[in-house]
């Protein structure tokens, strides 16, 4: 355990704060921390009727290109993580599951941000639009589910959310063929 014996905020932004704590390590020493204070976000994989993964393809201007992921986002003020997938469902592919499993979940970078990703199965898709005014650049790309370990391996599916839930599902999968 670390004792925190002072905080700073440094940033408060929109999506992020950013904030200095001092320490003081197990062993007496005192250091600094940088947090990045982040709120808890929802990942979801997708699975069609034909078993594809539905990926969204977008630019991700701190890394400068575009990337491969499972559709995520964050939880809005007064939503639960159930919520808020069949909202960014909604808006980043223009679908609403029927059934929603939970997968479990996972901080996205523990060593310096306090993110938590709720992780889900969506399945059983109805269309249903909701426009948002940051998602004209998503564009949806249909993957079959055999397809996913290679493109995790060749490195076109990078970001961790993505990985995480991916290789979630793929085990799960594997578990539930077991048992049918």
């Amino acid at each position: 355990m670390e004792e925190t014996l002072s905080s700073q905020l440094i940033y408060d932004g929109r999506v992020v704060k950013l904030r200095v704590d001092s320490v003081r390590l197990g062993n007496g020493r005192q250091t600094t921390r940088e947090i990045v204070e982040h709120s808890d976000c929802i990942a979801v994989v997708v699975i069609d009727k034909n078993n594809n993964v539905l990926l969204v393809k977008q630019f991700r201007k701190p890394v400068e290109k575009e990337l491969l992921e499972i559709p995520a986002g964050g939880i809005d003020t007064g939503e639960d993580p159930e919520e808020a997938v069949n909202r960014e469902l909604r808006e980043e592919i223009g679908y609403m599951p029927r059934k929603m499993q939970r997968l479990g979940g996972f901080y996205s970078a523990p060593g310096y941000c306090s993110e938590y990703l709720y992780l889900y199965l969506a399945t059983d898709l109805v269309p249903s639009q909701l426009i948002a005014e940051d998602t004209e650049s998503i564009n949806v790309v249909r993957v079959p589910v055999e397809e996913i370990p290679d493109l995790i391996a060749s490195g076109r599916i990078c970001d961790a959310k993505s990985i995480a839930g991916l290789l979630t599902y793929l085990e799960y999968s594997k578990g539930k063929q077991k048992a049918d």
